[in-house]
Formats: C-alpha cells, structure tokens, sequence
C-alpha cells in the first residue's frame, strides 16, 4: 500500500536513493567487534587538526559562550578567507561544508527545465542535487581506461555537450576528481570555460586542490576576474582536518554570491565550526605536513599495489582508486573482517575498483597487509 505521504513529495526525490557515507568506524566495532579497526574510506586527513584548531576549541569551551548563536554572517572567517585568497569578502559564501554550497548553486540555478552538465564517475551529490531539484542530467562519458587520465573529465566531450543541450543552466567540474583521483590541465579546464555562454555557470571544485603538485595546480583565482560566471569551492574538511566540524565556502563575482546567500540557511556554520576555520587556516603548516604525508604515501601507496599487479589510477588527491579486474565487494567485504574499512564504488560505475584514502604510514601498512592475505587465499 503507497503511503499517502507521497502524494505531494517532489518527483525527483522520489526516485533519489540517500547518499550512503563511508562507514563509520563504530558501526564496523558493533558489527564485528573489532576494537582497533581503521578507516580508510572518506578522505579524512589521518593527522586530523591542527593543534591551533584544537586550542581555538578549547579556549571557545572555557567561555562558555556556546549558548548564544554564531555570527549568522561568518564576517571573521570571511575576512581570513578573504585576506588568504585575495578577495573581497562579500565574494565569498560560507557553506555547512562544500556540499552546503552544491546544494546551494543547485537551489539557485536548477529546476525543471534546466539541466546540469558533469562527468561520468564524478561526485554522487552533483546528480543527487540535480535530481532533488526536478533537473535533467547531462552526463558526459569519462575518458577510456587506456587513457593517460583514465575515467577522468574529457572536456572535449563537455563543450560538445553543452553545444546540445541548451537547457544546461549548471556545469560542476572536480579537480582533481573524487573518486577517481584524475585531474585536468589548466589550459584544459579554461578552454572549455571560454565555450561557456555567460548564463550557464561553472561550478569548479577544489576540494583536493591543496594536494596537487604547485605545477599542476590552476590559477583558478585569477579566472574569476575574467569569468564572472564562475563559481569555485573549496573545503576545510580534507587537508585542513575538519571534516567533523563541517566548513566549506565559495569564491565567485559578488552578483553570484549574492545569489547563494539569499538561500543560504541562518547559522550554517556552528560557532565551534567558524573559529577553527579560522584557526586552521591561519596555520599553514600544518597543512604543509598534512600535504607531505599524503604525498608520500601515495606514491609509495601506488608503487606497493601497483607491484602486487593492481591497477592503480594516477591521482594529485588524498585517495587512490584500485581497480581488482573483478567484482570488488568480495575484497571490501573481506578487508572490513580483517578491520580495515575502504570505499567501494560500484555506485559510481566503478564496481571492479576500490577506494582507499591515504592513512599514516602504519594505516597503509596494514592496508597492504590485509590486500595481500585477501589476494593470496
């Protein structure tokens, strides 16, 4: 029997299946009684905050001024973002993580009748917010495994694309891209931004830009002086190391950002969440550490599975994906009885691929141990 609460639920939301998050390490403790398991499987930075964050915290604590609700318009964090990237504040839109602000662009500029352009094996919330607001994905088939940037952004395919489909209102790009680890060339990425009628935004997203090679990275900031039609977000939840606290924001024209906030929620950011932004960003070098565990033990990561014949993607990220040549539940499955809880990605279309976030070494290590009792039994 339908239940009569559906009657008047959105069409798109009824059809959506809810995001599933990567495991938490209490579920995985409850299930199978493993006390010293490990995670691997949401991009979480294994150094977690620095120690400015955590003494910002501590100090908000002692206050005891958490009765009181934050500044709903975030002005110090929006100022230190400001002064760190270069631009004025009132171009920048806070959001309750870099999700806040997809959801965000969505509400704005999708709906029936509009559609939003992204990649094949690109981040599940770009087609969920499409879905949620009654729009039409366009969804561009990702470069060929044998590719130098296998199943990553083809932005040929995306300015063919958008010449067809003239409803496209919204373009998201990732880069580099989760969960494959790919990236695009910036000559690559401004070039398809050139195509763009002014009316149809360009949403790029920086969410693993701090972990690139300086050399690889876009001069991203300096597009927006010369496309007011784009929008770039970024987070403090990957190499900042508050993915727990939620903060993400926007830089874009003012008209754009404008826009975003008359939408946004009040108080999208808790007050505990607006201080160590603010703290965390003002300690670059523990961003410095952060970047250079990562990078090192992603390249040796990569060379120790790609030894033990794994096809490895090549990723400027703080993740890997690992593809098996099979069906991967089978090993997901195996590797979380030994403790061990990675990210499958069948639900990007990637079911013979894996990923893993990059960990302390001794996290690693105990990846590496457990693939190979998997793949030798």
């Amino acid at each position: 029997m339908t239940s009569p609460l559906l009657k008047n639920a959105a069409t798109g939301v009824l059809s959506l299946e809810a995001y599933a998050p990567g495991m938490p390490l209490e579920e995985l403790q409850r299930r199978l009684g493993i006390a010293d398991a490990i995670k691997l499987a949401s991009n979480e930075n294994p150094l977690g905050p620095g120690p400015a964050v955590k003494a910002a915290i501590a100090e908000a604590v002692a206050g005891g001024n958490l009765a009181l609700y934050p500044d709903g318009g975030g002005f110090r964090l929006k100022k230190a973002i400001g002064d760190f990237r270069g631009i004025a504040p009132e171009r920048v839109t806070l959001g309750n993580g870099s999700n806040d602000i997809i959801e965000l662009l969505g509400r704005v500029f999708l709906g029936p009748g509009r559609a939003a352009l992204f990649s094949q094996h690109a981040f599940a919330v770009y087609p969920i917010i499409t879905q949620a607001q009654g729009a039409r994905a366009v969804v561009v088939p990702a470069r060929p495994a044998h590719d130098a940037q296998p199943l990553g952004h083809d932005m040929q395919a995306f300015a063919e694309a958008l010449k067809a489909n003239p409803d496209v209102s919204l373009v998201f790009i990732a880069n580099p891209n989760n969960p494959t680890g790919t990236w695009l060339a910036p000559e690559d990425i401004e070039g398809f931004i050139r195509q763009v009628p002014a009316h149809v935004v360009v949403a790029l997203d920086l969410a693993y830009d701090e972990y690139m090679e300086p050399a690889l990275r876009s001069p991203s900031r300096e597009w927006l002086e010369k496309y007011p039609n784009l929008v770039l977000f970024h987070t403090f939840s990957k190499a900042y190391g508050l993915a727990g606290l939620r903060v993400g924001y926007s830089l874009s024209s003012p008209e754009l950002a404008d826009l975003l906030n008359r939408v946004r929620q009040p108080f999208n950011n808790n007050s505990l969440a607006l201080l160590a932004a603010e703290a965390a960003l003002a300690d670059q070098a523990h961003v410095t550490r952060s970047v250079e565990l990562n990078n090192r033990e992603r390249a040796r990561l990569t060379q120790t599975l790609g030894g033990m014949g794994l096809t490895v993607l090549p990723s400027q990220a703080n993740f890997i994906a690992v593809g098996f040549g099979r069906d991967a539940a089978p090993i997901n499955q195996a590797l979380m009885q030994r403790g061990v809880i990675v990210r499958p990605v069948a639900s990007y279309q990637m079911p013979q691929f894996l990923r893993f976030s990059i960990g302390t070494e001794a996290e690693n290590d105990r990846l590496v141990a457990a693939l190979g009792e998997i793949l030798a039994s």
